[in-house]
């Protein structure tokens, strides 16, 4: 019997296209907002795809192009979080917290020889745990801006109580940037109980048995979990220290 899954064909085209339709629909109905969020993401999302599977199928073949892979990954992902935090050019410095995540867990990897040091692992696993560090820092960041706006009356009670500005943005930073790694920590106490992850389908869908597809899924849940934690915990200092903020418009 055949693994293959989603055969690229008439079938998949309409069957997407109706998707998107129906999701536009809700969209409209119980205005969610706008119903051509659906259409326009899902067309961005086909055409990367189409680019990057081409891209990909070359790169692969050599370590050196997989590495460069790897940094325009690591450069789109710094870009997508700083738009996420609104934080003008500060916002650069979440390039820290990304480094901190993937660059402690990818030598981690390889050094231990669990992941081979060839471009077919390597940016499929890099791929995943640069993915998690991303989300967990536009998450991190975007809230502990967020807090330091809205609870900006409890920063400035603790600057008059004589703390330093870190320690004062700190006490409303740190719980709120808390909340990025919730995802990441339900993911992986629900890991085959209430979902089953892509690592773990990719290997069972490439031919593996259940026992591969479960240690690969565990090595991505657990890399993901220091990475995200790392990045969290840099993210979270960025914005105390107030090297990541947004500007404050004095008031008329």
């Amino acid at each position: 019997m055949s693994t293959s899954l989603a055969n690229p064909g008439v079938g998949l085209a309409v069957l997407c296209t109706v998707m998107v339709v129906c999701a536009a629909v809700i969209y409209r109905i119980t205005r969610l907002g706008s119903p051509l969020v659906v259409p326009s993401a899902a067309i961005r999302g086909a055409v990367q795809l189409a680019a990057v599977s081409l891209i990909l199928a070359a790169a692969l073949a050599h370590l050196w192009s997989s590495i460069l892979v790897l940094v325009v990954m690591f450069a789109a992902a710094v870009a997508t979080s700083a738009r996420r935090a609104r934080a003008g050019w500060s916002a650069g410095w979440l390039a820290l917290s990304l480094g901190a995540g993937v660059g402690l867990v990818l030598p981690m990897m390889l050094l231990s020889r669990v992941v081979p040091l060839e471009g077919v692992a390597l940016v499929p696993i890099g791929g995943i745990v640069l993915g998690g560090a991303m989300t967990a820092t536009s998450l991190a960041a975007k809230r502990g801006l967020d807090a330091v706006e809205q609870r900006w009356g409890e920063v400035e009670a603790g600057l008059s109580l004589g703390l330093t500005v870190r320690d004062a943005r700190m006490e409303v930073v740190r719980s709120a940037a808390a909340d990025a790694l919730l995802p990441g920590l339900d993911q992986t106490r629900t890991v085959g109980l209430v979902t089953l992850p892509g690592a773990f389908v990719g290997v069972l869908l490439a031919s593996g048995s259940a026992v591969q597809a479960g240690a690969v899924q565990i090595l991505v849940l657990v890399g993901l979990l220091l990475a995200q934690t790392c990045a969290v915990a840099v993210t979270v200092e960025l914005v105390g220290r107030e090297a990541v903020h947004r500007p404050r418009h004095p008031a008329v």
